[in-house]
């Protein structure tokens, strides 16, 4: 395979890394605006520095050729201090994707690809997720999972329970908190140490 082309998968693996980091940020600026937030995290592979690994990719899997970690979805923590609004939760973030690609600032990022983890403030208990549809019920095999929509809009996940190290990018990867404002930019989170 062509060193050139190599590259050129490395730099859209970091780039899409990127666009979920600005997403981070645009929701995180909407989620501000609520009381009840009281925190805002990034965690999963967008908080890490991208590692190398033989990807998916048919083309680059049978030759073993190791590109960066590709990026699929945006996981934030979310720390609540009431659920009573995450129906409108859920509308703030998805409004402010659409207007983050609307506005043409280098980002798209789909809805269906943030993954909202719901957390008790001081705790840090795991409480759900945040859940993407536009109605509670919605009528979906995933609204059959016992518990889901119990409080509209957190949506249990049938047999998930979260790894120990769920939170683990938290700690360098918060973006936001309530008694202090915002903490830093996903955007600034660190890169690769490695060329590509």
């Amino acid at each position: 395979m062509r060193p050139a082309l190599i590259k050129q998968q490395n730099e859209y693996l970091v780039a899409r890394q990127r666009e979920f980091r600005f997403a981070a940020d645009k929701v995180t600026d909407a989620w501000a605006a609520f009381p009840e937030v009281v925190a805002v995290a990034v965690i999963g592979s967008v908080a890490k520095p991208l590692w190398k690994e033989v990807p998916r990719f048919r083309e680059f899997r049978d030759e073993r050729i190791e590109v960066w970690h590709e990026c699929s979805d945006l996981d934030l923590a979310l720390w609540v201090d009431s659920q009573h609004r995450l129906g409108e939760l859920r509308k703030a973030a998805i409004k402010a994707l659409q207007e983050a690609f609307q506005a043409n600032i280098g980002v798209s990022v789909a809805s269906h690809q943030l993954d909202v983890f719901l957390f008790e403030p001081g705790s840090d208990r795991y409480l759900g997720r945040l859940c993407s549809f536009n109605e509670c019920p919605k009528g979906k095999r995933d609204c059959l999972v016992p518990g889901c929509g119990a409080v509209p809009f957190n949506k249990c996940v049938d047999g998930f329970k979260p790894h120990d190290d769920l939170l683990a990018p938290a700690a360098h990867a918060m973006l936001y908190r309530r008694e202090t404002g915002r903490l830093q930019l996903a955007l600034d989170l660190p890169l690769p140490s490695v060329p590509n």
